[in-house]
């Protein structure tokens, strides 16, 4: 250990600039996430210095910024306009959406996240009965506006393109709620590093959420797997079930079944 601290104070005091962001960069490339506070210590340089490299190297495109450190570009995924997301993969949004209304009995009271996905359950629940739906996404209110279901529209500020509502006051009315099930959707899921979002509101609705629920259905197509997103709403384990479609290889699911029951969705 001693040993190890003289190697990294030398390493501090003879690296040049341009040798400690090369060096961040390989750490990057390895990690996939660095943190600004491990970094200053394994390079022995304060965190003002490490903050000025970071904003170095997004300047010539090599890291995007995060709180607190920095991600690899090809890794984060950016929040979509909904009708952007609409037609994509389309196909196994719709198998994974028939997958879990297979856990929607009658009477139940179910949270429907904003998203595709989402919307594509909430064009099934049409043949459910009996059922209360809260959803904090105006599209899947206006789709459900005319069934016998009971309707809960969360209130708060509107994301305009997206349809999704957020913000403290939707939080603050999520407390107040206990549902059976939650519906999760994401941009981005990893085996370890479980479920984000590409903000830190999203997040905390997120969360909100799955603090409101008994069970939590995550329902993401295979082309979200294996991406990060800025902001982490929790991880794998924290979910009762990952459904997602019959597209994901062998070695996904052996990894992804090491964090949480993971449901195959067959072709619709």
């Amino acid at each position: 250990m001693f040993e190890m601290n003289i190697k990294a104070i030398s390493w501090g005091v003879e690296m040049s600039a341009n040798e400690r962001k090369s060096k961040i960069v390989q750490l990057l490339e390895v990690k996939g996430k660095i943190d600004i506070v491990e970094l200053s210590e394994e390079l022995s340089v304060t965190p003002m210095t490490i903050r000025r490299d970071l904003d170095a190297l997004e300047k010539q495109k090599k890291l995007i910024r995060t709180h607190g450190g920095a991600v690899l570009p090809q890794l984060l995924i950016q929040e979509q306009s909904f009708e952007s997301k609409l037609g994509k993969a389309i196909d196994k949004k719709r198998m994974v959406a028939h997958e879990a209304v297979s856990f929607i009995e009658e009477h139940m009271t179910i949270l429907l996240d904003s998203g595709t996905t989402n919307f594509e359950i909430a064009k099934l629940l049409k043949h459910k009965k009996h059922l209360t739906v809260v959803t904090n996404d105006i599209t899947i209110a206006v789709e459900l506006m005319n069934t016998q279901h009971e309707v809960i529209v969360l209130g708060g500020r509107l994301q305009n393109g997206v349809g999704a509502v957020y913000g403290p006051l939707t939080e603050q009315t999520l407390n107040e709620l206990h549902v059976d099930a939650f519906f999760l959707g994401a941009h981005a899921v990893h085996p370890t590093y479980g479920v984000t979002t590409p903000s830190l509101e999203k997040a905390a609705l997120k969360k909100a959420m799955i603090n409101a629920a008994n069970n939590v259905y995550l329902v993401v197509d295979s082309t979200k797997l294996d991406y990060k997103s800025f902001s982490k709403v929790c991880d794998l384990h924290s979910t009762t079930k990952l459904i997602t479609d019959f597209h994901v290889t062998d070695e996904q699911v052996t990894e992804y079944e090491q964090y949480t029951d993971l449901v195959i969705a067959k072709k619709v």
